[in-house]
């Protein structure tokens, strides 16, 4: 277990550096446009796309480790034929969004001024053809991960976030805003090519096309479906975020996207470290029927994410104003806008756990082969719960209903999945 938790340790400092990237990202963006109608945009355009690459390409890629180690056929084979279906189902999705652009926006983003609309459409067009790539090299980072080539893949993501900020602040003196959506597609690019390289430099797998539909590849959809829908409700917070911070007036839909990625990050540095180390261990581990491994993997995972952050959510529930001034508080980011940004900023602190825990969980669901009890749950939670919560207070407490929200919902989850996996698998 020592080895285990040395490699979590290297993974977890990549993934440090590589997170302070992707979060430089939004101070840079604040630091620029405060919480502004263009930084709005900027966060609106980035919400769908974002949304495919995390949820088609985790769908996928947990469906692929799962049955990766239990596929009866030729494993190259297999692997051609589960990148195909990636590739394929990615370009598809990402396609038809792209020819509905305006309904898409016009229907989740009612209230946009026209000048706003066309901003936002502009960073949308470019930043959609990104998801496809995004999808792929997730699918490439799994591949590389069941093969024990963990850094790679996370030093992956550092160039991936390291290039968007880059692009994205070099070429704003000449694009604007819509440097952004240059870096979304430059970034993404480089991301799926270092991965493809890397694949190939290990000489793990042809990536060559190929098609039809077989048993295991069959297996792969009908674990992945579930997921997918799972990973769905889940990333649906942020799409709830937006529309209901719509009409909540200017500033609204940056600061709530500020908030939640300033709390967002010290539990996806945990989760990412964990979750790519232990994931493929876990299915491998379940597919030979070690329980007892499987859980003290939970016990020890569970033990870590309570001595990191509870720490973490108290000190920034009780120093939330110096933290966002120390962060953001420079630029255009003046006293307006930590002021809109530090009562919804502590409220969605409260949430840090319960997310990194929900997440924590439901890997073993479906290590154990249940894809559909988290489904359940989450849409309890996501579209009852929280929805009901925003939509009760929104009126009364503003963008601050949408954190409170956030954090009740994604608490019921937590004690719906871990009570759930206490009475079953007595984990």
């Amino acid at each position: 277990m020592s080895k285990l938790f040395k490699i979590i340790g290297a993974v977890a400092i990549i993934n440090i550096v590589a997170r302070l990237f992707g979060f430089g990202r939004e101070v840079v963006i604040g630091i620029q446009y405060g919480t502004s109608t263009v930084a709005d945009a900027i966060a609106t355009a980035y919400t769908i796309p974002n949304f495919i690459y995390l949820v088609l390409g985790g769908a996928l890629t947990t469906a692929f480790i799962s049955v990766y180690h239990s596929s009866k056929m030729d494993k190259e084979l297999f692997v051609r034929k589960a990148f195909t279906t990636v590739v394929v189902s990615a370009t598809l999705i990402t396609l038809l969004l792209v020819l509905l652009t305006n309904p898409i926006l016009h229907f989740f983003f009612k209230d946009l001024s026209e000048e706003d609309f066309t901003l936002t459409r502009n960073l949308f067009l470019w930043m959609m053809p990104s998801s496809i790539v995004l999808v792929m090299s997730t699918w490439m980072s799994g591949l590389l991960n069941i093969n024990d080539r963990f850094q790679l893949s996370s030093l992956a993501i550092l160039l991936y976030n390291a290039s968007f900020v880059a692009v994205g602040v070099l070429l704003t003196k000449w694009l604007g805003p819509e440097s952004y959506g240059v870096g979304a597609m430059v970034s993404a690019l480089l991301m799926g090519i270092f991965l493809y390289w890397g694949i190939k430099r290990a000489d793990l797998s042809s990536l060559k096309p190929s098609f039809g539909m077989t048993t295991d590849i069959k297996k792969l959809w009908w674990l992945a479906l579930p997921i997918l829908f799972g990973g769905a409700s889940l990333q649906f917070y942020y799409i709830i975020h937006r529309i209901a911070a719509d009409g909540l007036g200017t500033g609204a839909i940056s600061s709530i996207n500020y908030a939640s990625k300033l709390t967002g990050f010290p539990q996806a540095i945990l989760m990412t470290a964990v979750t790519t180390v232990i994931y493929p261990m876990l299915a491998k581990k379940e597919g030979e029927g070690d329980t007892k491994t499987v859980k003290m993997l939970y016990k020890k995972g569970m033990l870590y994410m309570v001595a990191l952050l509870v720490p973490a959510t108290i000190f920034c529930y009780f120093l939330a104003e110096p933290l966002i001034r120390l962060v953001f508080g420079y630029g255009n980011f003046g006293e307006e806008s930590i002021m809109l940004t530090v009562p919804v900023f502590k409220v969605f602190s409260l949430s840090m756990f319960f997310l990194a825990a929900n997440t924590y969980v439901t890997r073993f669901y479906y290590a154990k082969g249940n894809s559909i009890t988290p489904i359940l749950f989450s849409l309890i939670s996501v579209f009852g719960i929280n929805i009901g919560i925003i939509y009760a207070f929104v009126d009364q407490i503003g963008a601050q209903a949408i954190a409170y929200g956030t954090v009740i919902s994604a608490a019921v989850n937590f004690l719906l999945l871990a009570g759930y996996a206490r009475f079953k698998w007595k984990l």
